[in-house]
């Protein structure tokens, strides 16, 4: 069994889709974890502000198969795939760290985004901060600290 983070975003009937979501990866992987939610800023559009949280799930699924599992959750969510990479979602979905697990082909991990954007770092730090990065080899706490010195926080705390 593996550790793994997984991000979620959502900003369109995001409570909605983030509470189903947790509803189903709980029904499929038993007891999970997960970070405070944080609203954000859309990211490379103009559009409504996302709700983006992190959540630890443990799974013996390999890389791939969690991949299509999550890719089917987001299409039970009524995710428009048509739409560009930057657009509105109804539920995305990423794997940010599988275990100590770093791949540089196919499914990429550890995911870029966790040193580039708050609203993956800050709730991922928060729920885990004294792991170690596997490619940073620093903890997620320190990697916050370096990040939020560096450049404002736009991120503000939410309920579901």
């Amino acid at each position: 069994m593996s550790d793994v983070y997984l991000g979620l975003g959502s900003n369109q009937r995001a409570r909605y889709h983030l509470r189903s979501c947790l509803q189903q990866l709980e029904s499929q992987f038993g007891q999970i974890d997960w970070s405070p939610v944080y609203v954000s800023p859309a990211v490379g559009f103009d559009g409504d502000d996302f709700l983006n949280m992190v959540v630890k799930i443990r799974t013996n699924l390999t890389v791939e198969a969690l991949h299509q599992w999550l890719h089917d959750l987001e299409d039970r969510h009524q995710r428009d795939r048509q739409q560009p990479r930057f657009s509105d979602r109804t539920l995305d979905v990423d794997i940010l760290l599988y275990g100590e697990r770093v791949q540089t082909e196919g499914i990429v991990l550890p995911r870029g985004e966790i040193t580039r954007y708050a609203h993956v770092l800050k709730p991922l730090a928060d729920l885990a901060p004294e792991l170690i990065h596997p490619t940073e080899r620093k903890t997620l706490q320190l990697l916050w600290q370096e990040f939020a010195a560096a450049q404002p926080d736009k991120l503000k705390l939410t309920t579901l």
